[in-house]
């Protein structure tokens, strides 16, 4: 691939990414994990606006589907060891009042929720990296994977009036990761921790019950299925463990993930993770934020029978990426947390 960067700017620990369709046009949206601004960007990546200068501690943020630019966002999560007042906030775009923040639920340790969709209704999903923290370090209290029913209006819910969660899974030990990916159709979540990778799909209404698969046992930091060989079947590309140095590929045999490749260089601190098609190939993204501090591509080649890996960038340290297309080419946006530097990489075969 030929790669053309461009900064689009500096923000101390930039770390969130998320697309937002705001007055008939794509946005990006780029925020902090420390005490700092959330950015709001156009595909050409000019910064067009600055929807807050504080709190920060944002890890994820989402739009409100068939929203025009409201969305939702974690805030006061600074680390693991920082997280005892983290909550999801709701964001909505006012032309009088600027960009209006309300809360939807106080959730200690939330650090990945998402919206995932099934036979017309919403749900929230929010997993907590743990529930309880006494001293620096203390994993002593697992996280847990939280759902709920998200309504059309959410005008109704502030700090007062908050949103009810329901637990649908807990003792998820350092629940880090969360991708959603669409299966078969059904919109579903890829959530990980010690205890494996695990596939969260929702109720088929809303008085149903979340259907939870465990893919494999291998303790993860992030995972994500893309179909690299393009024989049908989806693989699974992990990070592990948490936080960790390994990037290995599981494909399905007989009913079961086998691992068949494991990256031959290990990668300090692996964390940002992408997975989908990269210049008309089925391609896994991943950066590390120590180490060398790179960003690199893993593709299949079909007549090798093997994997290779490309280096994007380097010496960057990327927490999070977003790839998107625009007129006809690819594009990743990568918070490259370890220089405070957001960049945007085209790409092309």
């Amino acid at each position: 691939m030929k790669i053309e960067k461009k900064v689009m700017g500096n923000l101390t620990k930039c770390y969130s990414i998320a697309p937002l369709r705001y007055k008939g046009t794509d946005h990006i949206l780029v925020a902090a994990e420390k005490v700092d601004r959330c950015l709001l960007f156009d595909t050409e990546g000019n910064l067009e606006d600055t929807i807050w200068t504080e709190p920060g501690g944002v890890m994820t943020m989402v739009q409100v589907p068939g929203s025009d630019g409201q969305f939702l966002a974690t805030q006061k999560f600074y680390s693991p060891n920082d997280s005892k007042e983290a909550k999801i906030v709701i964001v909505t775009p006012d032309e009088e009042k600027g960009w209006e923040v309300r809360t939807l639920v106080e959730l200690p340790f939330v650090h990945r929720f998402h919206i995932v969709e099934r036979n017309g209704t919403n749900y929230l999903i929010a997993c907590t990296l743990k529930s309880g923290h006494e001293f620096k370090d203390d994993w002593s209290s697992p996280g847990k994977v939280y759902g709920a029913v998200l309504p059309e209006d959410l005008s109704v819910f502030n700090e007062e009036n908050q949103i009810q969660l329901k637990v649908i899974k807990d003792d998820m030990l350092k629940n880090h990761g969360y991708y959603k990916v669409d299966d078969g159709g059904l919109q579903a979540s890829i959530i990980s921790c010690d205890s494996g990778v695990y596939q969260f799909i929702p109720p088929e209404n809303p008085a149903g019950e979340w259907e939870i698969c465990r893919l494999i046992k291998e303790a993860a930091s992030d995972a994500v299925l893309v179909d690299f060989d393009e024989d049908g079947e989806k693989e699974l590309a992990i990070i592990s463990p948490f936080h960790g140095d390994k990037i290995s590929i599981w494909k399905k045999t007989d009913g079961e993930y086998k691992e068949v490749y494991v990256n031959d260089k290990t990668a300090e601190f692996n964390h940002a993770i992408f997975g989908g098609m990269l210049c008309g190939r089925p391609a896994l993204v991943i950066g590390h934020r120590k180490g060398e501090r790179n960003l690199l591509a893993f593709t299949y080649n079909p007549e090798q029978g093997s994997y290779e890996v490309q280096i994007i960038d380097r010496d960057c340290g990327p927490a999070n990426v977003y790839k998107y297309t625009k007129d006809g080419k690819d594009i990743i946006i990568s918070t490259n947390h370890g220089i405070d530097e957001i960049a945007m990489y085209t790409l092309m075969p």
